[in-house]
C-alpha cells in the first residue's frame, strides 16, 4: 500500500494521462522507495522493466535484458551484441503492444548500474527515444539511487538525452506526517513523541520503518532494529555508502567529520578534517552527498554563497556514529540504558533540531506564513577580543521584513522558561541585532516537544511557540 507521496503520485499520473510521450527521471537515496512508488502507480501499465545489476559487465546487463524480454514475449530471444541491437529488439517487441494499451510504461531502474562505462547505453537510449519512442504513447521512467549521476548524465546531458526529460521527481525520505501514516497503515499506533524518537534514530526511510513492530515502544524497537545481532540496521552503515558511491571511503569520512560538528563545517574545514582531495573531487563528493539527502548545504546569514556550511541530516548515520559504532552496550535494553546518558541529551537536541530544519514547510504553515517567501540560515559570529561572538543554529528571514530566531528544545515535558534563561535569550537577540546590523523585526520563536509553559517570561519575550504537532502538518 502506497502511503503519502501525493505530489510524486500526481506527477506520475500526469505523465500517464498526457497526450504525448513522456520521459520521467526519478532520483532519491537508497531505501527511500523509488521502485515501490513507480510500481505502485504504474503497476497495470508497465510493459517492460529492467533493473541494473551492480558491478555487472555490459555483457551481463545485456543478458538480463534478454532474460526479461524472453519472459515478456514467451519466445526465445538472441542476446544482443550491444545496446543498439537491444533497443531495436525492444522496439520490435513493443510495437504490437502499443496498439492495445492506452499508454505503456518502460521502467529502467538503477540506471547508473545499467549504463556501464563504454557500453554506449545512454547514447543508444537517446537514439531509441529520439528515433522512435518520442512518437509513441509511452512513458519512459529512468530511476537511480546515485542521484548525482542521474542529474549529470541524464538531466544535464549534452548529447541525445539533452532536454528530453519532461518530468522530474526527487523522492525524499518520509516527512513526520508520512512516517506516522505509514506506521498506522501497518497497525502501529504510537504517540507523536514516540514517532519522533523513532525518526531521530532512523529518519523517514520506508524500509527502516518497515522493521518497526506493533506492541513495542520506540525504545524497544530501536533496541531490536539497531542493537540486536540480527537487527536490520546493525550493519547498515557499512553497506549504505559503498552501495551508492565509488571511493565511498571519502564520503564516509565527510559524514564522520560532520557528525562531530553541530554548527556544521565549511568546504575547507571538511577537506582538512577528512583528507578529501581538494578541487573538483571534493566538490563532486559533497554534491553527491547533498543530492542523495545525506547532508545539506546552507548559507550563514549575512555571508556570501561561497561561505556556505554543510550539515549532516541523515538521521541513521548520525545515530550510528553517536551510539552504535563503538558502544559497549549491546542486546536487549541497550538503547534504554544509553538513553539515560548525557550523550543522549546532547544527541537528542541536535537530532531534533535537524528534524525541524527538514520540516520547514510544516513550520511555515504553523506560523501562518506559507505564502510568504522565506530563506533559512544559521548565524555564526566568531568571538573577538571585543565581543563574545554568537551562534544561532536556525533562523528564518521573511520577505516581509521579519526574522525568526528559533529556539529548539527536545524535552519530555512542557518547557518552562526561567528568569535566567529569559535574560540570556534577550541578550542573544540583542547581540544578533547588533552584530548582524539588521534593521528587520526580530521574533523569538520556540519549537518544543510539548509546548512552552505560559509565564511572565515567555509571554513578554516569545512571539510564537510551536510543538511536535506542528511538525506533523502537511
Amino acid at each position: 500500500m502506497l502511503v503519502g507521496r501525493k505530489e510524486e503520485r500526481e506527477i506520475l499520473l500526469k505523465a500517464l494521462h498526457s497526450d504525448k510521450a513522456e520521459m520521467v527521471a526519478i532520483i532519491g537515496r537508497r531505501r527511500v522507495g523509488k521502485t515501490f512508488l513507480v510500481n505502485s502507480v504504474y503497476e497495470k501499465h508497465i510493459v517492460f522493466q529492467q533493473t541494473g545489476v551492480r558491478k555487472a559487465t555490459a555483457e551481463q546487463q545485456l543478458r538480463t535484458f534478454t532474460n526479461t524480454l524472453e519472459i515478456l514475449s514467451g519466445k526465445s530471444v538472441d542476446t544482443p551484441k550491444d545496446w543498439l541491437d537491444a533497443f531495436f529488439q525492444l522496439r520490435i517487441h513493443l510495437e504490437p503492444l502499443l496498439a492495445k494499451k492506452k499508454k505503456a510504461v518502460l521502467f529502467f531502474d538503477e540506471l547508473s548500474w545499467l549504463a556501464t562505462p563504454e557500453s554506449g547505453f545512454l547514447d543508444f537510449l537517446g537514439h531509441f527515444w529520439n528515433d522512435w519512442a518520442v512518437r509513441q504513447n509511452v512513458v519512459v521512467v529512468l530511476c537511480g539511487s546515485v542521484s548525482s549521476w542521474i542529474i549529470r548524465k541524464v538531466i544535464n546531458d549534452k548529447g541525445g538525452l539533452h532536454n528530453r526529460v519532461t518530468r522530474y521527481i526527487h523522492l525524499q525520505p518520509f516527512t513526520l506526517a508520512e512516517a506516522e501514516a505509514f506506521l498506522q497503515s501497518r497497525n502501529i499506533r504510537l504517540t507523536r513523541y514516540q514517532v519522533v524518537q523513532l525518526y531521530m534514530a532512523m529518519g523517514g526511510i520506508p524500509l527502516y520503518l518497515e522493521a518497526v513492530e506493533p506492541g513495542q515502544s520506540a525504545a524497544q524497537n530501536v533496541d531490536r532494529i539497531c542493537f540486536s545481532d540480527s537487527g536490520l540496521l546493525k550493519d547498515e552503515f557499512s553497506r549504505l555508502y559503498p552501495a551508492l558511491f565509488e571511493d565511498a571511503h571519502y564520503h564516509i569520512e565527510v559524514v564522520r567529520a560532520l557528525a562531530k560538528k553541530r554548527k556544521g563545517l565549511s568546504r575547507s574545514e571538511i577537506i582538512a578534517q577528512s583528507q578529501l582531495p581538494n578541487g573538483g573531487g571534493a566538490t563532486r563528493i559533497l554534491e553527491e552527498l547533498v543530492q542523495s539527502d545525506f547532508i545539506m548545504a546552507y548559507q550563514p546569514f549575512g555571508k556570501k554563497k561561497k561561505d556556505k556550511l554543510y550539515r549532516l541530516v541523515d538521521a541513521y548515520s548520525l545515530f550510528y556514529l553517536q551510539f552504535m559504532e563503538q558502544t559497549t552496550y549491546g542486546g536487549q535494553g541497550a538503547w534504554i540504558q544509553l538513553s539515560q546518558t548525557q550523550a543522549y541529551k546532547v544527541w537528542s537536541g541536535y537530532a531534533f533540531e535537524g528534524i525541524c530544519m527538514q520540516h520547514l514547510t510544516a513550520i511555515k504553515k504553523a506560523l501562518g506564513i506559507s505564502a510568504v517567501y522565506t530563506t533559512t540560515f544559521s548565524y555564526l559570529q566568531r568571538a573577538t577580543e571585543e565581543d563574545k561572538g554568537l551562534q544561532v543554529d536556525m533562523l528564518m528571514e521573511r520577505a516581509d521584513q521579519i526574522i525568526h530566531l528559533f529556539e529548539i528544545k527536545f524535552h519530555n515535558t512542557e518547557f518552562v522558561l526561567s528568569k535566567d534563561y529569559a535574560e540570556r535569550l534577550q541578550a542573544r537577540m540583542q547581540a544578533f541585532q547588533r552584530l548582524s546590523k539588521t534593521r528587520k523585526q526580530v521574533f523569538l520563536t520556540f519549537i518544543t516537544t510539548f509546548g512552552l509553559k505560559a509565564n511572565k517570561y515567555s509571554i513578554s519575550l516569545v512571539n510564537q511557540s510551536l510543538t511536535l504537532d506542528d511538525l506533523f502538518l502537511e
